[in-house]
């Protein structure tokens, strides 16, 4: 009894156990899993039914007892499970009562673990019950009637319904637990070949893709590159997403993920495309060891690892871990360091580095010097609009360019830094936000003077416009400037 109380112990949330016992039934090959997710108070319940191939008297009893699978037996190439505890130890770290009930070719079992029973043992045996407690009937009778199937029940939620806990605080924890599943399986229940139908509380979940596939403004995607190992390949594929100006509010919401962006980054570790671990840089890092930073949030790296490389990678028990081998680590820094070095620029150049249309460059308003002492930001006297005033000074120029001086020396560098980490956003530039109007008339200030001084065509001045910072991110606005309709 006191193993059991011990295990409960091990750390899992809500979320991270539910997980656990779908894995549970996908290697029971199942085609669709139903989680419901009950408030009743005290008697709140979650159940968990699938349609796999359901167990005998013999393996459910297998399955109820601790450990009943050695680690380092051989295993299917698509079973997600390892230690044989992840039932219990998930079931436990959430409720005292699991009942688990099985149709096998039409034949039905149930067994339950009752710690509060157990606790009223004076000889502290380890005993399994036999069907449901009492009035818990009714929660298991979805399998009535199935050829196969396993439902697993938990009651006395003493971990989740505490003292002070409300419906809506249940309402919040389950909305944590569709984010999660939806985060976890996203590539077994994605896209019209989908391999699993994941329902909560009766509706589909909705898989969220880290890697943002298909999106049509995502600046690079790496081909997979392979690596072989005594256990196997292991895969990886690197992805920089889009800056948030190339998204819209409801996008960058949706793709932020459970974490936000800045957790989010980094390396997304699956097995059996079940991910295992969600963003960060496994330890690894040239001199030291990589941090979470703004400036590399939309780096994302797809590894795939075989169920044989559990041990290597040294997998947890709560399947939340992952540390790559030392002969591996040289590798997938350099492939993290490019992906990272890409996602800086992406980040730096808010999402508009790229050249303009027939390959020529963007003129920036800012340029960076790097000099032994630092960097240093100057603005560009060859951007069209910093050109334009002075050429046009005259006796004022000196004036003109004091005052640029002035605002480069004095751009707030530290105080945008702190900003942006405390809000986890950079602050907003590039007309963002801004009605069509106000750029209309920032933009056509300048296209005026580019045919007045220049001596430009309308068609050249669009042109110019179109590669000239920040106007390039405006095509449909550049292209009605010059017309009276």
């Amino acid at each position: 009894m006191a193993m059991l109380e011990a295990l409960r112990g091990l750390g899992y949330s809500t979320a991270a156990a539910v997980a656990d016992i779908v894995d549970n039934s996908i290697s029971a090959g199942a085609g669709e899993v139903r989680i419901e997710a009950r408030w009743d108070g005290a008697g709140t319940r979650i159940a968990i039914l699938d349609d796999g191939v359901g167990m005998s008297d013999a393996e459910l009893e297998s399955a109820m007892r601790m450990g009943d699978k050695n680690p380092l037996a051989e295993r299917d190439a698509h079973d997600l499970g390892r230690f044989g505890m992840g039932l219990k130890t998930a079931s436990f770290s959430q409720c005292r009562r699991l009942t688990v009930a099985s149709v096998k070719h039409g034949a039905k079992s149930c067994l339950r673990w009752d710690l509060d029973e157990l606790a009223a043992l004076p000889d502290d045996e380890w005993l399994l019950f036999e069907g449901p407690a009492a009035g818990s009937e009714v929660h298991l009778a979805s399998l009535d009637g199935e050829h196969s199937g396993t439902l697993v029940l938990w009651e006395a939620l003493d971990r989740i319904v505490t003292d002070g806990y409300t419906a809506d605080n249940f309402n919040d924890l389950i909305d944590n637990v569709e984010s999660h599943l939806a985060m976890v399986f996203h590539r077994l229940i994605q896209g019209p070949r989908a391999r699993l139908k994941l329902l909560l509380n009766g509706r589909p979940v909705s898989a969220w893709d880290p890697f943002m596939t298909g999106h049509p403004a995502k600046p690079w995607t790496s081909p997979v590159t392979n690596h072989q190992t005594a256990y196997g390949i292991v895969s990886v594929q690197c992805h920089v997403l889009p800056h948030r100006d190339r998204l819209t509010n409801s996008e960058f919401e949706e793709n932020a993920g459970p974490a936000g962006w800045t957790a989010q980054q980094g390396f997304y570790v699956y097995r059996n495309e079940r991910l295992l671990v969600a963003g960060g840089w496994l330890g690894l890092g040239s001199a030291r060891a990589w941090n979470r930073e703004e400036a590399h949030r939309l780096a994302r790296i797809r590894l795939d690892i075989p169920n044989t490389a559990d041990a290597d990678w040294k997998i947890d028990v709560r399947k939340s871990v992952a540390r790559p081998p030392v002969s591996l680590r040289p590798w997938l820094t350099l492939l993290a360091e490019n992906t990272r070095d890409r996602a800086r620029r992406v980040f730096a150049y808010r999402g508009s580095p790229a050249p303009a249309a027939g390959n020529e460059p963007i003129e920036q308003a800012w340029r960076v010097e790097r000099l032994k002492s630092g960097l240093r930001y100057r603005i560009d006297e060859a951007h069209p609009s910093v050109a334009a005033v002075m050429e046009s000074a005259g006796s004022l120029k000196p004036l003109v360019k004091s005052m640029l001086r002035v605002i480069e020396e004095t751009v707030p560098v530290q105080r945008v830094w702190l900003d942006t980490a405390e809000n986890k956003e950079t602050p907003r530039t590039g007309f963002e936000g801004e009605p069509n109007e106000a750029v209309i008339e920032v933009a056509n200030v300048l296209f005026m003077d580019l045919i007045a001084r220049k001596g430009l065509s309308v068609e050249e001045a669009r042109r110019s416009m179109l590669r000239t910072e920040p106007f390039q991110k405006y095509p449909q606005l550049v292209e009605r400037l010059g017309r009276n309709d």
